[in-house]
């Protein structure tokens, strides 16, 4: 069986995409891993619509990427913050990975927006790809993709 032959069904960056796969749901994780919480502030920052942001703060709760946690502000009632969980956590590589593309391939001449840099010695953090063995960066000419143990044919 090849690539065109199987059914896609159990793909996991369909299934990836299936989850956070949408605009709006990445600017959300992007906010959410720069500090951000509360409603209002997702609401203000991002600029989307009341309606959707709770539709994708719920998916992504129910999805178990956030979390939600209650505070209470003095004379106000209680409400939840959204935190990121490990799962949630676990994306940060994807949006750095996207931000790396786009530094790349869109952005203009006045830079971005973050200047993410290892604490320890103050150079620039770049997503790269290496085998488990821990082998140097590896480029897509260097890896082998062959269909996995869930591959099936297309129905």
């Amino acid at each position: 069986m090849e690539w065109l032959e199987a059914s896609t069904e159990n793909c996991p960056v369909q299934r990836t995409l299936d989850v956070i796969g949408e605009k709006w749901t990445l600017l959300i994780l992007r906010d959410a891993v720069n500090g951000v919480r509360r409603f209002d502030d997702f609401h203000r920052h991002i600029g989307l619509s009341e309606a959707v942001l709770s539709n994708r703060l719920r998916k992504l709760t129910s999805s178990g990427i956030l979390k939600t946690v209650p505070y209470q502000e003095p004379g106000s009632r209680s409400r939840n913050e959204y935190r990121l969980t490990r799962k949630g956590w676990d994306l940060w590589p994807v949006l750095m990975a996207l931000s790396q593309w786009g530094e790349a391939y869109t952005l203009g001449s006045e830079g971005p927006v973050l200047d993410v840099r290892h604490t320890e010695c103050d150079a620039p953090v770049r997503v790269v790809v290496e085998c488990s063995a821990e082998h140097s960066t590896l480029t897509p000419r260097e890896v082998t993709a062959r269909l996995g143990t869930g591959a099936r044919l297309r129905s």
